[in-house]
């Protein structure tokens, strides 16, 4: 579940989820200013789906230093356990 191309498939599912949205596409350059409605409270929804999804947990500093969905991928799979 650790590779990138899971963990894009788990939050592509996620984003099409909150958005509304079946045909959204994400990519690593993905960002906000991309996603119609994605806004601050877009934002608390989909930071809690992800967090439920992955079993993980944010810090607000990480949240603050996302610039776009690559970002994302990257801060999931390093609070990930590693693979057995």
């Amino acid at each position: 579940m650790n590779s990138d191309a899971a963990i894009f498939e788990k939050l592509t599912g996620i984003f099409r989820e909150i958005f509304e949205d079946s045909t959204l596409v994400l990519t690593p350059e993905t960002t906000e200013a991309d996603i119609p409605g994605w806004d601050s409270f877009s934002s608390a929804s989909l930071i809690a789906a992800i967090e439920q999804s992955f079993a993980i947990r944010f810090r607000t500093a990480e949240l603050q230093a996302l610039q776009n969905v690559g970002n994302f991928v990257e801060m999931i799979r390093a609070k990930l356990p590693p693979p057995r």
